[in-house]
């Protein structure tokens, strides 16, 4: 998840609608697929790798659309804060949150972005924390305590540390996503903006992964593989071209609203593909986290 800046408004088009349920279903699909790759490969590795990868086809697209990809002069410091935040500290932080949360938890955490963005932009661009704010992060901090009362005490220490990373992740791309805003990123490309914020933020995630947690490319299955290619092909490159796409044809509020289809695409899709039981803390706080963003969005 790159810390993007809003498009102008447009009108609705049903291409635009498409190219965002593609987006929202391929990044849904991936939690469940990141959390079966941890069974073979370590996190940071192939977070960091295929994030990598999925710079180099990001910046490719962005060349065939006809976007440059230079940095106009100044920017490279601002640059390179906001990718550390949005793209570094989320691609770690999730990474190592699935280690101990199961993906639907993870999924429920991610989505809960939009109620940081709301929180942090206070401080730093002056907008107040409103009633209809407030209330948001209240209705989202339900939501993560019907997350801790499933299953037991127990059960509720044993994944405090992932629900711990996930919300460190999701709080990095909200204060990327404002530090965008602020520092004015938008007066690059989108798609090369992506592509460098990519490239800047998962570079160091790689090369401490591969030195840190030695993966071995013996030890992936061709479902392992599979799993690779997913996340660098389809969650790096096809979510992110279709997500500006949709960006280009649909309101912004309507492209952010409809990514609420992430969570409940990755819960039911944890739930098929890795039989990961539904339980009803779950869907309280899948529902309790839809209204919080829902909430933050109207704000």
């Amino acid at each position: 998840m790159t810390a993007v800046p809003a498009a102008r408004r447009a009108p609705m088009s049903p291409l635009g609608l498409l190219f965002l349920v593609v987006a929202s279903i391929g990044w849904g699909l991936n939690f469940p697929i990141m959390k079966f790759l941890l069974t073979e490969w370590p996190p940071l590795s192939s977070r960091g790798l295929c994030g990598v990868t999925g710079a180099i086809g990001l910046g490719l697209a962005a060349l065939a659309r006809g976007q440059t990809l230079r940095v106009p002069p100044g920017i490279w410091p601002r640059l390179a804060l906001v990718s550390t935040l949005a793209i570094g500290g989320w691609v770690a932080c999730m990474g190592l949150a699935l280690i101990w949360l199961r993906a639907s938890e993870a999924a429920v955490l991610g989505i809960s972005i939009p109620v940081w963005v709301a929180l942090v932009a206070w401080p730093l661009l002056g907008e107040r924390v409103s009633l209809t704010r407030a209330l948001a992060l209240a209705v989202a901090l339900a939501g993560i305590a019907a997350l801790l009362g499933g299953g037991g005490l127990d059960a509720s220490l044993g994944k405090l540390p992932g629900i711990l990373f996930a919300l460190a992740g999701a709080i990095c791309v909200g204060l990327g996503t404002v530090l965008t805003k602020h520092f004015k990123l938008a007066a690059m490309p989108p798609l090369s903006l992506a592509a460098w914020q990519l490239a800047i933020g998962c570079v160091p995630i790689a090369i401490i992964g591969v030195a840190i947690e030695q993966p071995q490319l013996a030890a992936l299955s061709s479902l392992g593989w599979a799993s690779m290619l997913y996340m660098t092909l389809i969650q790096f490159c096809l979510c992110y071209v279709c997500w500006f796409a949709a960006l280009e044809r649909l309101p912004a509020a309507t492209a952010s609203i409809g990514t609420l289809l992430v969570p409940v695409v990755g819960v039911l899709g944890a739930a098929a593909m890795l039989r990961e039981p539904l339980s009803a803390s779950d869907l309280a706080a899948l529902a309790v986290t839809l209204v919080a963003v829902a909430i933050a969005l109207r704000a």
